[in-house]
């Protein structure tokens, strides 16, 4: 066993997975190996919890002759040892550890108070106010980051032995702070509800490595939550018990018997609730059951009698905006009138918006207070634009408060509006929706408006169809195609995918609706980057980056939305400024897309915007979503991928000016008629479709939608029966 100790220089490699690290580094006594070479760089290999350019290291180990890479030291154990000379200071201040402190200030800091600099930030940091362009303001800042950094390495280190990743590692440390490494001795499985991104595997594994028994009823307990969760996860309101038993007993390595008797206490604990065969977690069940009785409750609201001459009315708007409604649009209208609850769907091109116009109008005309919303940002963007109107995303809507966690509006401070009108309601999942219902009046008139057609939510539930399908709620499907939108083969071709035909993918040659033939996916991959780099940006002189989206039905593969995500960003933004998040790496002008729902700031899974600045002195990055700056710290940057391609379960409720989709063989676990669907109907202006005929069929032919265990669609027509009964 040798020692060696010396200054990082470089980082060659990080697995934020694992915490491997290749890295080089300048050793203090030069290293005369077995070659009779003087090394001026060393390489060191092993895993480490956190590592920074410019930290000094004690490693023990060994020197390894690899046969690609040449003489390296395997280190087994290691120390930090903070950095005594004024380079190293430096360079360590330099390296984004500390915020507050980029590459300007610490070179400002070293200056001023040269070999004395480590013993100021540890005992005197009010004295950096001598340093120019340092306020107090900032030395709070850096204060507050420096005590982070001597505890959050502490953490690190209790956690390497455990392959906790340094990302998760800072979340677990800005969770629970000081206390972090007690309360994860005391229940490592409370990991999984507090910190976004670890799951229970991961928690099983500390809590194993601390000593707690395979067989310990908390950990199957947490086992059988997990599952639970992940068929959440995958869009289930609930389980069917024995197959979680069953699961339970694969899962957790132990016997049926214990599984069974770990949910029985779950059940007499109230943690999960049982009905019949089926388990939910309570979150589920209460909201499914807060829904249809709150859906029910409205449409059976006593109807007051309006005195309105619709027929008239509908004269009047047809005048007005020059159109001509359809008698599918004019029943919705006069349908409206009659029930508190309506459902308007339909596919594209068949007047939904034209449709909500009139409705709008009409309630104008009865001068009632209307409010618009829809479930994402994009969505209400959209909204607003297409009705002139203003609409609020859901949680803007319900008021949402960061600091309790919980929405304002709720059923003691419900929503003052007459009319509630939702769209894209395909999207909304059962928790928003029950969230929702609870701050919606009594006598409310309830508008829900989507494509049933289109993916459901990522979320649980599949709400617009349940709700289509109890047949309790009044619905208007309109299916007929306007004259104008004939024309338009995306709108064309939609509708035959959704029959289950081929699309038209020939004829005029300035046409909205393209088939490029490709088998190898290599060569379809490059095809999308010249399309996107070349031939649509000169061609129609748009924006490579806002104005044509990729969806891929996948994620991997050479057509999957990660390779094409990088390939796509070395094409289109080579030169932006840089900041490195694990295996990640993000630049100014990056498009990015959010991947899960962030309440504090008001922005949701799937929401894309476009990176605009790198703060490396103050650890931020500044995002621009829809018009609206939105800053991450350094740390929260697990929150963001890049957003070149997307996968189209992202894209629902966007729209596109191109949308580029490979169809490939490779893709055939997730190749489906609505999800081929769904990636059509978000395109604006134009959709280039590139893969094989096959597997083009493929996805055409395959109508078998992922089934999603819910139970809205019996509760609906139970309690809808109840009402019946009772009158």
């Amino acid at each position: 066993m040798e020692t060696i100790q010396g200054t990082i220089e470089k980082i060659v490699y990080r697995n934020e997975e694992n915490g491997y690290v290749i890295a080089k580094m300048s050793l203090e006594k030069p290293i005369f190996v077995k070659m009779g070479n003087e090394e001026k760089l060393a390489t060191m290999v092993g895993n480490m919890a956190s590592i920074n350019v410019g930290e000094t290291y004690k490693l023990e180990g060994e020197w390894v002759n690899n046969p690609k890479y040449g003489w390296q030291f395997s280190f087994n154990n290691y120390q930090l040892i903070l950095p005594t000379s004024l380079l190293g200071l430096k360079r360590y201040l330099s390296s984004g550890l500390i915020k507050g402190v980029g590459p300007a200030t610490a070179d400002r800091i070293i200056k001023h108070f040269g070999s004395k600099t480590l013993e100021i930030l540890e005992n005197d940091l009010h004295r950096l106010t001598e340093v120019e362009g340092i306020a107090e303001k900032r030395i709070k800042v850096i204060s507050k980051s420096w005590e982070e950094q001597k505890e959050i390495k502490r953490v690190m280190i209790f956690l390497q032995s455990y392959q906790i990743t340094t990302g998760y590692a800072v979340k677990i440390y800005k969770t629970y702070g000081n206390s972090a490494i007690e309360k994860l001795k005391e229940n490592p499985y409370r990991l999984v509800d507090d910190v976004f991104g670890i799951g229970f595997k991961i928690a099983d594994r500390i809590a194993q490595n601390l000593g707690i028994e395979s067989t310990s009823p908390a950990r199957i307990r947490a086992g059988i939550k997990y599952i639970l969760n992940e068929l959440a996860n995958q869009g289930h309101c609930y389980g069917i018990i024995q197959e979680i038993i069953k699961q339970g007993s694969e899962l957790l390595e132990v016997e049926k018997i214990l599984v069974e008797k770990a949910l029985g206490v779950l059940k007499n604990n109230k943690e999960v609730i049982v009905e019949e065969d089926r388990i939910w977690l309570p979150l589920y069940y209460f909201a499914e059951l807060g829904v249809s009785k709150k859906l029910i409750e409205l449409l059976k609201f006593p109807q007051q009698i309006i005195n309105l001459d619709v027929p008239k009315m509908i004269k009047h708007l047809e005048k007005r905006y020059n159109i001509s409604f359809a008698e599918e649009q004019k029943e919705a209208i006069k349908k409206v009138l009659l029930n508190r609850v309506l459902v308007l769907t339909g596919g594209p091109g068949t007047g939904k918006t034209t449709t909500t116009l009139g409705l709008i109008e009409l309630f104008k005309e009865l001068k009632l207070k209307i409010v618009l919303a829809a479930p994402t940002g994009r969505a209400a963007k959209r909204m607003s634009e297409t009705t002139g109107q203003e609409a609020k995303t859901i949680h803007r809507l319900l008021e949402y408060s960061p600091k309790s966690g919980t929405f304002t509006r709720n059923s003691d401070n419900p929503v003052r509006a007459e009319v509630i009108i939702l769209d894209e309601v395909s999207m909304i999942d059962i928790l928003l929706m029950n969230s929702l219902l609870k701050a919606v009046l009594p006598g409310t008139f309830l508008i829900l408006i989507g494509d049933v057609d289109q993916l459901p939510s990522v979320g649980p539930g599949n709400l617009l169809r349940d709700i289509i399908d109890s047949e309790t709620i009044p619905v208007v499907r309109l299916t007929k195609i306007f004259r104008q939108d004939r024309r338009s083969l995306i709108i064309v071709n939609a509708h035959r995918v959704n029959e289950g035909k081929y699309p038209i993918i020939k004829g005029e040659r300035e046409r909205d609706f393209y088939f490029i033939e490709e088998e190898d996916p290599g060569v379809a991959a490059q095809k999308i980057i010249n399309l996107c780099t070349v031939r649509l940006p000169v061609k129609y002189k748009i924006d490579p980056i806002d104005d044509i989206q990729i969806l891929s039905p996948m994620y991997k593969g050479e057509v999957g939305a990660d390779n094409l995500n990088y390939r796509l960003r070395e094409a289109l933004n080579l030169k932006g400024k840089q900041i490195k998040y694990g295996n990640h790496s993000f630049k100014v002008n990056d498009k990015v897309m959010q991947i899960k729902n962030n309440y504090d700031k008001d922005i949701f899974n799937g929401d894309i915007g476009r990176i605009k600045n790198i703060d490396t002195e103050e650890h931020i990055l500044e995002v621009n979503f829809y018009g609206r700056k939105v800053n991450y710290d350094f740390s929260e940057l697990n929150e963001l991928v890049l957003a070149y391609a997307i996968t189209v379960h992202k894209s629902q409720g966007s729209e596109y000016r191109i949308v580029i989709i490979p169809v490939m063989t490779q893709h055939y676990l997730l190749l489906q008629r609505n999800l081929l669907y769904t990636g059509i109907t978000r395109a604006k202006d134009m959709v280039i479709l590139i893969g094989t005929k096959k597997a083009l069929w493929i996805a055409i032919k395959n109508n078998k939608t992922f089934h999603r265990n819910t139970s809205l669609k019996q509760r609906l027509r139970e309690i809808s029966e109840e009402k019946r009964k009772l009158k």
